[in-house]
């Protein structure tokens, strides 16, 4: 018994344990989460935020774990919106009684899964990682106290996981970018010396400086032990296993930080082997087919050096040697190998001025079947003035390329390329258009080039391009082709290649370019394959808008004969495109299309929002069939859902701002704009409103209309359409119609309707019965006419209406329904319709006023005119437009219709 008792108290001791860690995590949550994020926004300049925090004791046992979702860094002021870091989980492996007191975290492992790093120095030097707020509780002089630190690093281990860095240098014009990136290190922190014991990979490292790219997606490795000293703050290593690609390099020297920014360094680094195969690893095509296989042979030397000190303003001095010399490698299952491989590069910058870097390479030569390459380039003071020496040379078949080296499977070249050309001068020469101080000459000819790869399974074709060099500018004298089944030419000129190519000055020049047939679905990779059943929608999640280059200013004038997108077809298509400062600027676009004509004015620009651009639009459509353009713009659909109800032709002027989402469709709740429609002729059929309307008051011709000189004023601004009051004009009846719809189909309308009593069947007479009734019963005598006017609110969705149809309301409430919408036009035109829905009520209501008193028999029914005879449906028809007439002048009355402003 005594043993069942101390088990059973064992057990029970053991589940209030296990409770308890459970719980207590959850417990200290909150104060947790206000804790991190009060402390890193109180010590850092920029706005950090995250998801949610994990908290668990089982993970990290005995310590506590806490990780932090999806946590993010962006920059303010002039890095305002730009993101610094991004991390998908960053776990923290912490000391328990420290979190629960709040005085001192210990802090023992960090783990960073898929951080996305990216800094960035911008034109003026300033850095975006420059983000730590300046001590303030301390004087100048005095040491920091870190015993008031309130968090304790006692970290024993980190990783990193799948990691992104980009670094942009745009002072420096400079850029690297390594992607999955692991890396890992153990040591203990809390010592002022010790070993950290670290491993670096990544599948990808690309590296340029200007415009020469040192590395481009090479892989490396890195295993290195760093001593670290932190009271001087000193990182010093020396290792021989680092590798890029298939080249070894050893290097050894040291990092000291100075301050946040500030860094001192004395690093050398060089290749043991000279084995030219290591140094042709660094080619990415060469690389990555067969390289094993390759045989090679030829000497190399490689060496560098990083010595200095870093600041945001300034670089350490550094220096880049390769030598190769009769180089030579053939695949073994190719017939011909590349042979005479002679390279001389030297980098220098004897004290880190981004101007007094030189890249020198005074020579470059390989052979290719006895077809010489050559190629000489000199670059000096690329700041102030860049000076420029180069030359290159040579005529190649490019259908022999692959009896030399490996392309991709299914890879397919042919053409003849010819090159000869030289430049000589400073930049300075050109910008002043002191052309005779610039030496530029020679030609680029490209003829009867065919490519076509995996990823382009159609092929381009380059006919014949012709390109000459002179000190003013390259003029691009032919250029004919294929792409996609567009047959195309053109003819222009470039003014400033080299500024761009060497600096990244923005591209200045014109284009004139003509098409016969373009199908922009092949074109934009999101048409579905002809004739296919089974088609899937592209996958929109992962679709990313067209993002306008930063560095061009060019102007294209481009013709088409014909432009399939979607179910449009264009024909006759002209217009000038401006693309500069992000943004492409669409000007004069003409075209024949859906059976009428289109031109269109506008905007497209990616410079504030990369993933949502900004997109203003002015068009003006001259008798384009409703139906085709119901069908082929879902932007119509949600704007005039109606249409799908319309047949016959339209005419719109429309002015439009907004955005477009990710899948480059636009964004509804941003759009805002207002324009006019004119309906000249068409027939309104299946449209649930009137249909319910018809069978209400059994009056079969409301199912079926035909409709003529309809013109409207529309406006639409957070999802709704606003539909300035129009007339409609019928045979035998007449309607006045406004109000609004949302763009989820929603509506909101008043109609007033005036119809012969001659039309109604026996339901819609027993309606007008019941009507009349009601009012009589309110102490409102009425009679009934000929004309029967009739109040309808329009509610509900556009499938399935409500409607409340009434007599008693068509004086008040319909000319209050039809001010409220009126007056909540766009604000450029609420003015104007203000002033003219009040001119209109007051001489309504003056009326209705009059007409209560007279029973309101000529207002809501009317009097029976004796005077007829022979045609009751013809002059109830004219009674009911001239009653309208008078009632509703100012609504109908064009002179105080809002201006048309799509027509300035």
């Amino acid at each position: 018994m005594k043993l069942k008792k101390v088990l059973k108290g064992i057990g029970i001791t053991l589940l209030v344990i296990i409770g308890l860690l459970i719980a207590i995590p959850y417990f200290f949550k909150g104060q947790i989460m206000a804790k991190l994020k009060t402390e890193l926004n109180k010590n850092l300049n920029a706005k950090v935020d995250f998801k949610d925090v994990d908290i668990s004791l089982f993970r990290r046992f005995p310590r506590l774990a806490v990780a932090l979702e999806e946590l993010s860094i962006t920059g303010v002021n002039h890095f305002e919106g730009d993101t610094l870091l991004a991390v998908r989980r960053l776990d923290l492996a912490m000391n328990l009684m420290s979190a629960i007191k709040g005085d001192n975290i210990d802090i023992y492992n960090v783990v960073l899964q898929q951080p996305r790093i990216y800094a960035t120095v911008d034109e003026q030097g300033r850095a975006n990682w420059d983000i730590t707020k300046p001590d303030t509780t301390t004087s100048a002089t005095a040491p920091a106290d870190t015993a008031q630190s309130e968090f304790a690093l006692s970290l024993q281990q980190y990783s990193i996981e799948d990691a992104t860095i980009k670094y942009t240098d745009r002072q420096g014009h400079m850029a690297l970018t390594i992607e999955q990136l692991n890396h890992k290190g153990k040591g203990d922190f809390s010592q002022d010396e010790f070993t950290l014991q670290t491993t670096t990979t990544a599948e990808s490292v690309s590296y340029a400086q200007g415009f020469i790219p040192y590395l481009l997606n090479a892989k490396a490795e890195i295993l290195a032990d760093i001593n670290i000293a932190n009271k001087t703050s000193t990182y010093a290593f020396k290792t021989d296993k680092i590798s890029v690609n298939n080249l070894k390099i050893a290097s050894e020297g040291f990092i000291q930080l100075l301050t946040d920014s500030t860094y001192k360094m004395d690093i050398k680094f060089d290749a043991p082997s000279t084995d030219f195969k290591d140094i042709l690893s660094l080619i990415p095509a060469i690389y990555s087919q067969d390289f094993a296989s390759i045989k090679t042979s030829g000497s190399t030397t490689f060496s560098g050096f990083v010595k200095g000190t870093y600041t945001p303003e300034q670089l350490p001095a550094y220096g880049l040697h390769l030598t190769i010399k009769n180089g030579f490698f053939q695949y073994p299952d190719l017939p011909k190998p590349v042979k005479n491989i002679q390279l001389a590069v030297n980098v220098s910058n004897p004290d880190g001025v981004p101007d007094h870097t030189i890249v020198d390479v005074p020579q470059a030569h390989l052979e290719m079947d006895e077809s010489p390459v050559d190629l000489r380039l000199m670059v000096k003071t690329p700041v102030s003035d860049l000076y420029l020496d180069a030359a290159a040379k040579g005529k190649l078949d490019l259908s022999k390329v692959m009896q030399f080296v490996k392309l991709e499977a299914g890879t397919k070249l042919s053409g003849l390329l010819d090159a000869d050309l030289k430049a000589r001068g400073y930049m300075s020469a050109i910008e002043k258009q002191q052309y005779e101080n610039f030496d530029a000459s020679g030609k680029l000819a490209v003829n009867n080039m065919a490519y076509s790869s995996k990823d382009y399974p159609d092929g381009v074709k380059v006919s014949s391009l012709l390109m000459q060099f002179n000190p003013k500018n390259v003029t691009v004298q032919e250029f004919m082709g294929q792409y996609l089944g567009t047959n195309f030419s053109a003819t222009g000129e470039v003014n400033n290649l080299l500024a761009y190519a060497l600096r990244n000055d923005a591209l200045n020049g014109r284009l004139a370019l003509k098409a016969d047939n373009i199908n922009l679905d092949k074109w934009m990779a999101t048409g579905n394959t002809e004739g296919s059943t089974d088609a899937k929608p592209a996958d929109t999640a992962a679709a990313v808008p067209f993002a306008v280059p930063n560095n061009l200013d060019f102007t294209i004038q481009a013709q088409a004969d014909k432009v399939h997108y979607d179910k449009v077809d264009l024909t006759g298509l002209s217009g000038t495109l401006l693309i500069s400062d992000q943004t492409v600027t669409m000007k004069d676009i003409k075209g024949n299309t859906l059976q009428g004509s289109m031109k269109v004015d506008g905007t497209y620009s990616t410079k504030t929002d990369k993933l949502h651009p900004d997109i203003s639009l002015t068009y003006d459509v001259k008798e384009l069939d409703i139906q085709q353009t119901f069908k082929a713009f879902n932007t119509v659909q949600k704007l005039m859902p109606i249409a799908q109800f319309l047949s016959g032709k339209l005419s719109s002027q429309l002015t439009m701002k907004g955005k477009l989402g990710k899948d480059m469709s636009p964004d509804l709740s941003t759009l805002t704009g207002d324009g006019n429609l004119l309906l000249i002729q068409g027939f309104l059929k299946k449209f649930a409103p009137l249909d319910q309307l018809a069978t209400q008051l059994n009056v079969n011709s409301l199912k079926d209309i035909s409709v003529r000189d309809i013109k409207n004023y529309f406006a639409f601004e957070n999802g709704r359409m606003k539909v300035n009051p129009f007339r409609v004009k019928l045979s035998n009846m007449n309607m006045l119609i406004g109000g609004s719809h949302g763009f989820d189909q929603s509506m909101d309308y008043t109609m007033q309707l005036a119809l012969p009593r001659a039309l109604l069947g026996q339901q819609g007479n027993s309606l007008v019965n019941n009507l009349v009734t009601q009012a009589n019963n309110k102490g409102i005598p009425v009679t009934i006419s000929d004309t029967v006017y009739l109040n309808v609110l329009m509610g509900g969705s556009l499938l399935k209406p409500s409607l409340k149809t009434d007599l008693k309301e068509v004086a008040g409430n319909a000319a209050n329904n039809l001010k409220d919408q009126a007056t909540a036009l766009v604000k450029n035109k609420v003015d104007t319709i203000k002033n003219t829905v009040k001119d209109s009520l007051q001489s309504v209501k003056k009326e209705v006023a009059s007409a209560v008193k007279d029973e309101l028999k000529k207002q809501l029914l009317g009097n029976k005119d004796s005077t007829q005879s022979g045609k009751p449906l013809q002059d109830a028809g004219k009674a009911a437009e001239k009653t309208l007439n008078n009632t509703l002048k100012g609504l109908l009355n064009r002179k105080k219709a809002p201006a048309d402003s799509t027509k300035q």
